[in-house]
Order: structure tokens, then C-alpha cells, then sequence
């Protein structure tokens, strides 16, 4: 919805949930475009027609036709609903006020927040986090070194993978002085990004970051640049981005790293011929996160885990920071038809190793295997299922999984 003769219906429902504001790539690293979705989602038909007569019949007249003629039954009897729900996203994103995203293919590798009731396209990785030091720690040269090099590229631009770049990032374990510190830098970077945006209409990220590339490797601006320099206020945002860089390696004790990376051009964008110099430290900075990678690993395997959001993650363990976490079940309070059922195991090998058995026997859907264990660990069966999926062992049909033999 983005044409004049909206504007009437964009006005009467901009604060209902189910007409939202709607983002893709080019929106976030170019210009917005400011359109709307109507998502009718967890609304039956009479639900959605009875509510919201307006919305309910501009998607009767242009969805509706073409749905009729789709020859997936599903679709045509859900004509007002989206294809794919999101629904993971949903559930990760439920208390969040935002989300941390990136666009998955761009020049340079910025991280930014969007509101939770925003819908992202899916050329968006959406990461669900909201603590500002989540997002300094993804904005940082660390992980963008990280990503740049275990993400793909297309064409000339770096691709972002949640499976390779996120899920396999290790993240440092913060201080409460280290986290707030990033925080702040991170809330200040990214606010100071859309104020300046907001005031000038026409700066773009791209056009950002290419200036901030030019400032780091002491190149000349032309007038355009120097126009965005000003207008992105960008060497003001560059001393910020130097002093996160600098925050970050001291909260992995890799302050040697600090001096010999930051300040230097490819911190968002990968650079051909680099110095010797700074090749071989990011060569030694690579190195030290897959050790610390392998490291988190086998802790987990033995049942220590630092989760980032322990009250999503973790519910059952009682942890309010990133701190290894030790159970705190406490089986004696646990409902009598939980007696017969089988505990959670705590170690991710063996998490693993029960539902592939349980879907070798099987498919079936994630709540029916998280019902086979005591307190039904929904969340824990979910993060196991897309780790298998990821690797290629299991695939989801509907809602029911399978294992890929």
C-alpha cells in the first residue's frame, strides 16, 4: 500500500496491528519508501472482515482472484493470509520492543534496529536481540571480519547468512561496565545515523559508509562526499565507530588487535590488497574467534552455555546474564504426568541424538516432541530442530519434521 488513494486507509488504521509498516533492503542501506502490508495473521476470515471491513475488502478484491487460481489448496482457502507466516520469527520476537537487522546482500555490513511491529522483508537477516550491546557487538570490526569471511558474496557484494555468520559468531562474555559501554556507543551510532538521515532524505547508509572507506584510507573527498560528510555529520560518526571497535576487542582481552585494526579502511566493506600488516591481523583475529568457537563448543557439549537471551533460550534456567548457567529443575515440583516423561538433557550432543532417534521412528511436529519431555522444553526442541535443518538433516513439511537420510 504506497499510492495516493491509501493514504485515507493508512491514516485510519496506522495504529492497529494488523496494518504495518513494511521494510526491505533498499530501505534500510537507500531510501524508505514508506509502504504498508495488511497482515491479517491469527484472524479468521469473519475475524478479519468484521474488525477491519476496509482492510478486510482491499485484500478481498486483489488478493482473493489471485489466490483462486493458485493450485495450492491451502492458499486458496486461506486467500487472506500471507504465504509464510514467519512464525518463528513471531515467537522469538514476542517480548522484543526491536529487532536487530542487516541487509543479507549489500557493499557494506551495517547493522540497525527496526521497531518490533515493523515487518521485514525477507532480503533482511533479522536477528532477535534488542540489547544495545548485541547490536555494538554485531556493528563491530569483529564481527564483520568474521562475517565478511564466513559469509558469500554475490556479484561483488558480501552476503549475510544468519546459519554461518551469526549462529557460529562467538560472542565475548561482557562485564556490566563493558556491556554498558557498548551499549551506549551502539544507541549513539545508530541514533546518530537516522537523525541525520531524517533531517537529509536523500543520505543513504551506502553513501555513509562509502564517505567513512574515504576518511579511513585519508583519500580526498570530492564535492558530493564532502556533501555527505556534512549532511552524515560521518567523521563525527566515524570517531564513534573507532571508540566501539576499540570497546569491543577489550571485552575479548584482544587489545593488541585493537591497535593494529582499528582506524584502517575495510572495517564494513571487504578491501582488496590490504597491507601485509593488516592482513596478517585479521588472519590472527579469525584465528582467535574459531578457537574460542571450538572452545564454546565443547562447553556446551558438557552442558555449560552462554545464552544471549536466557529468558527466551533458557526459560527453564534461572540466569539473568550470559553467565554459564546450571539447571535449576527442580523435579519435585513437577506435575505427576511429568513423572514417566523423560528429562531435557542439558548437554547438546545428546539433545541432538534423542530427536534424530525420535524422527527416524517418525516425523513429527516440535510440539509433540517437546510433549516426550518433563516441563515440554518447546523452545530448546525448536533451537535443535533448525540447528539440524541448517546442517542439511532434517526438513520441516507443514508443521511436521523429518529427518534427511
Amino acid at each position: 500500500m504506497n499510492d495516493h488513494a491509501q493514504l485515507k486507509l493508512i491514516e485510519k488504521y496506522k495504529e492497529a496491528p494488523v496494518l504495518r509498516y513494511y521494510v526491505n533492503g533498499k530501505d534500510i542501506i537507500q531510501s524508505p519508501r514508506n509502504v504498508y502490508l495488511i497482515d491479517f495473521h491469527g484472524l479468521s476470515e469473519s475475524e478479519a472482515r468484521n474488525a477491519y471491513p476496509d482492510l478486510y475488502q482491499w485484500v478481498l478484491n486483489r488478493v482473493k482472484p489471485e489466490r483462486e487460481q493458485n493450485r495450492d489448496p491451502k492458499l486458496r482457502k486461506n486467500w487472506w493470509l500471507h504465504r509464510r507466516s514467519r512464525s518463528d520469527l513471531r515467537e522469538m520476537s514476542g517480548k522484543l520492543t526491536h529487532l536487530i537487522v542487516t541487509t543479507r546482500v549489500a557493499k557494506h555490513r551495517v547493522f540497525t534496529t527496526i521497531k518490533i511491529s515493523t515487518a521485514a522483508d525477507y532480503n533482511l537477516a533479522c536477528i532477535a536481540l534488542d540489547k544495545h550491546h548485541s547490536l555494538g557487538i554485531l556493528s563491530s570490526r569483529v564481527h564483520n571480519i568474521w562475517s565478511l569471511k564466513s559469509g558469500g558474496t554475490l556479484e561483488d557484494r558480501p552476503t549475510y547468512n544468519n546459519t554461518l555468520c551469526f549462529e557460529t559468531f562467538p560472542f565475548p562474555e561482557l562485564t556490566d561496565e563493558q556491556a554498558a559501554k557498548i551499549g551506549q556507543l551502539a544507541e549513539q551510532i545508530d541514533a546518530h545515523r537516522k537523525r541525520q538521515q531524517a533531517e537529509h532524505p536523500t543520505l543513504t547508509l551506502t553513501g555513509i559508509y562509502n564517505v567513512m572507506e574515504k576518511l579511513r584510507a585519508g583519500e580526498e573527498l570530492n564535492a558530493r562526499e564532502q556533501t555527505i560528510n556534512q549532511q552524515g555529520l560521518v567523521s563525527t560518526l566515524l570517531a564513534d565507530h573507532d571508540a566501539l571497535d576499540r570497546a569491543v576487542f577489550n571485552a575479548y582481552g584482544w587489545d593488541d588487535l585493537a591497535k593494529a585494526l582499528v582506524g584502517l579502511p575495510g572495517a564494513t566493506t571487504p578491501l582488496p590488497d590490504k597491507p601485509a600488516a593488516q592482513a596478517e591481523a585479521e588472519e590472527e583475529l579469525l584465528m582467535r574467534l574459531v578457537a574460542l568457537n571450538k572452545q564454546r563448543t565443547a562447553e556446551e557439549a558438557q552442558g555449560k552455555v552462554r545464552w544471549l537471551r536466557p529468558d527466551y533460550q533458557a526459560p527453564e534456567e534461572a540466569a539473568p546474564t550470559q553467565k554459564e548457567l546450571q539447571s535449576t529443575t527442580a523435579e519435585a515440583n513437577a506435575p505427576a504426568a511429568d513423572k514417566t516423561k523423560t528429562t531435557w538433557p542439558k548437554d547438546l550432543a545428546t539433545q541432538v541424538t534423542l530427536l534424530r532417534d525420535m524422527l527416524a521412528a517418525s516425523p513429527h511436529s516440535a510440539e509433540s516432541l517437546a510433549a516426550q519431555f518433563k516441563r515440554k522444553p518447546l523452545k530448546g526442541v525448536n533451537e535443535v530442530l533448525s540447528a539440524l535443518a541448517a546442517l542439511g538433516q532434517a526438513q520441516q513439511d507443514d508443521e511436521h519434521w523429518r529427518l534427511v537420510r
